[in-house]
Formats: structure tokens, C-alpha cells, sequence
């Protein structure tokens, strides 16, 4: 029963997050494909990645990393920038372009925590919060740093 909620959950936040891709990927001139919106999601999960640190993530060629890389700066999603401590290194910074796609992306979420807050007692919701909180933490360590 849980394993079934959990993943009916998961899928529709999948869903959700697939249709507002879709709806923003349109074939235009300057406009997102589907790869490099998956791209800038993870380079964003990844909090400011190397170049290289992208490409070990998804297991690619650096040149390979670096093609995306320079798509995602060229339309303007993504910056380079420098490294304080070794300046021959660059970090991927996410542009203002990108937190306002962001934003309408993440809209659903804010949504839904709101009508869980208003739906069950907060006491339940503390529960709930640190059941994530624990998961997040502890139990998928294959997904932390």
C-alpha cells in the first residue's frame, strides 16, 4: 500500500513536470528542447557543477557535456564562472532566464504543499515534513554528495 502511494505521487508530480516541459519546449527559434531542459534541471540539482562534474553525472564525454553546455549559454539559460580558489576551473551558474522557467515549473509544488497544509493537522504535516526530511537525509544516500 505504501509502495503504490508513494509511486502514484511521484508519477503525477512526473506528469505534471513533463506537460509544463512540453508546453514551454515549442519548435521556435531560441527555444528549449527537451534534452536541455532535463539538462538545466539536473545542472540545478547539481548546484553549480564543473563541466566535467555534469558530464561524470550523466556519464558523457566531456566534449559532449560542454556542446550542451555552450546551447544552454548561447539561448541564454546558463553562465560559466570562474572559481575563487583554481581560476582554470568554472562552475555552472544558472541565469535569470532559467529561474523564471523555473518558477512555472515549480508552482505545482508550492500547490500542493498548500492544500497539504490546509488538509491535515499540522501535527501531521510536522510528521510528514520530517519523514522527508529523513528520507531525503538518510535513505537515498545514492543521490547526495
Amino acid at each position: 500500500m505504501l509502495e503504490h502511494s508513494f509511486v502514484s505521487v511521484y508519477d503525477k508530480f512526473k506528469l505534471h513536470f513533463y506537460r509544463c516541459v512540453f508546453d514551454l519546449v515549442r519548435e521556435r527559434d531560441g527555444s528549449l528542447s527537451a534534452m536541455e531542459a532535463f539538462s538545466l534541471e539536473i545542472i540545478h540539482l547539481l548546484d553549480r557543477p564543473t563541466v566535467g562534474q555534469f558530464a561524470d553525472f550523466l556519464n558523457i564525454s566531456q566534449s559532449n557535456a560542454t556542446y550542451k553546455v555552450n546551447n544552454l549559454i548561447k539561448k541564454g539559460y546558463l553562465e560559466r564562472q570562474n572559481s575563487t580558489s583554481d581560476r582554470r576551473e568554472c562552475h555552472l551558474i544558472l541565469s535569470e532566464k532559467y529561474y523564471n522557467y523555473l518558477d512555472l515549473l515549480s508552482s505545482y509544488e508550492h500547490e500542493v504543499i498548500n492544500r497539504i497544509q490546509t488538509r491535515f493537522p499540522r501535527e501531521d504535516v510536522r510528521k510528514f515534513d520530517e519523514i522527508l526530511t529523513v528520507t531525503s537525509s538518510e535513505l537515498m544516500p545514492e543521490c547526495s554528495e
